[in-house]
C-alpha cells in the first residue's frame, strides 16, 4: 500500500526585524495593521534578536529531520 505524505507550508527563516526593508516587497499585511495597534506596539518592544541568539544557542540547527520553526514563532 502506498503511503501518502501531506503537503506542508514552507518554513520561513528568521529575520531580523532590524533589516532593511524593500519597497514593493511587503507582505499583504504590512499596510493593513495600524502602528497604533497593541500587538504592533508590544511586538517592538520585545528583543527579538536577542531572544532568536538565546534560543539558537541552546537549540542548535540539526542536519537531518524535519525544519525547525521560525525562532520567533515558538517564542511569541
Amino acid at each position: 500500500m502506498r503511503k501518502t505524505t501531506k503537503r506542508r507550508a514552507p518554513r520561513s527563516e528568521y529575520t531580523s526585524p532590524n533589516q532593511l526593508s524593500l519597497s514593493g516587497f511587503e507582505t499583504p499585511f504590512y499596510n493593513q495593521l495600524a502602528p497604533s495597534n497593541r500587538w504592533v506596539v508590544l511586538s517592538k518592544q520585545i528583543p527579538w534578536d536577542d531572544l532568536v541568539n538565546m534560543y539558537s544557542k541552546r537549540n542548535p540547527p540539526k542536519a537531518t529531520g524535519r525544519p525547525a520553526l521560525n525562532p520567533r514563532v515558538l517564542i511569541g
